[in-house]
């Protein structure tokens, strides 16, 4: 029997859950919520018979819906995956999970005490990239990870209830999250408004993580380009992954820096290495194919879930902590601004 699911939300990525959901043998689409009245008829012509609600609590009442997809705004995440919980749905829902720790702690403890699938679509983890990346990181090709680069901009889409961080960050988050086991020992971040004062959209964040390896991430909604472009350094080799080049998105140099032993050196000088460049094949397969598919195998206890609650409330954890760090600067930098005027 396939897993019966209502959709709630049909904004930005609410037509490609449909079409997945839909195409997947696993799961059919028995209901949707969206309060937009054409929003609702977009969705019953991508899947005519579909059964169609301008509320959510509606698809969460119904009995016949075994777990619920929610692709709406991160304010409401936390009340309407409580909700379904509670109602005995299993429930994936976008990134982030919800909008803070707290939040997060109290889903995660309701999904352990109603036996319920939860689970936070990261669907960059699915990706032929992210893969075939984390392969190369557990077979010690790069060797121990010194750094990660991440450069995510674009020219809007500007949001309205997030800043660029908790919009774009959590891609990045939830990629290292599932690269390495560490944890982030110190965060620092800065940030710009340009549109609205409240929200930045330039955000520039480092993180260091317990076993010294350091993440920088250069996001921003005010880029004339799209670049989606991350990188990792090792001891032995080096690897970009650019996500906008459709025929060599992996690039693996045999590249590096080797210091000779203290005793052998008068100076700290590196050798450096500059080897040959590797670029492997890397599966086109649709990634969010992958995320319906493996929330049915996670929900039918087939499979181990590679994004479920506690991943992320990690990535939540980070967010707020950056957020924290963010507020402080913003605060800081307008103080002196005022002052030198």
């Amino acid at each position: 029997m396939r897993i019966r699911v209502g959709i709630i939300g049909y904004g930005y990525w609410g037509p490609n859950l449909l079409r997945n959901v839909a195409a997947s043998a696993e799961c059919e689409v028995v209901a949707l919520a969206e309060r937009r009245p054409e929003a609702r008829a977009r969705a019953t012509a991508a899947l005519p018979g579909l059964r169609t609600y301008d509320d959510a609590e509606a698809v969460l009442a119904l009995p016949d819906v075994d777990a619920v997809v929610i692709a709406t705004p991160v304010a409401t995440h936390f009340p309407l995956a409580r909700q379904a919980l509670l109602a005995g749905k299993h429930v994936l829902v976008e990134k982030p999970m919800c909008a803070t720790v707290a939040e997060g702690e109290e889903l995660v403890a309701i999904a352990a005490r109603t036996g319920r699938t939860l689970m936070v679509d990261h669907t960059f983890l699915f990706t032929g990239a992210v893969q075939k990346i984390k392969e190369t990181v557990e077979s010690g090709r790069l060797g121990k990870i010194c750094y990660f680069d991440s450069m995510r901009v674009n020219l809007g889409l500007f949001q309205t209830d997030v800043n660029c961080l908790w919009d774009l960050a959590p891609h990045d988050l939830s990629i290292i999250d599932h690269l390495m086991d560490d944890e982030v020992v110190g965060v620092d971040v800065t940030g710009y408004c340009h549109v609205n004062p409240t929200l930045p959209d330039m955000v520039y964040l480092t993180l260091h993580y317990a076993h010294d390896a350091v993440a920088h991430f250069n996001l921003s909604w005010m880029s004339p380009m799209k670049v989606r472009r991350f990188v990792i350094g090792g001891t032995r080799q080096m690897l970009i992954w650019d996500d906008l080049d459709q025929d060599q998105k992996i690039r693996i140099y045999d590249s590096g820096i080797e210091f000779r032993p203290e005793d052998q050196r008068a100076t700290i000088v590196p050798d450096y290495r500059a080897g040959d460049i590797y670029s492997p094949r890397i599966s086109r397969r649709e990634a969010l194919a992958g995320v319906v598919n493996h929330f049915a195998g996670v929900i039918r206890g087939n499979q181990a879930p590679m994004m479920d609650g506690s991943r992320g409330l990690k990535v939540v954890r980070v967010l707020e902590q950056a957020q924290q760090v963010l507020d402080r600067n913003l605060a800081e930098v307008a103080a002196r601004r005022r002052a030198a005027q």
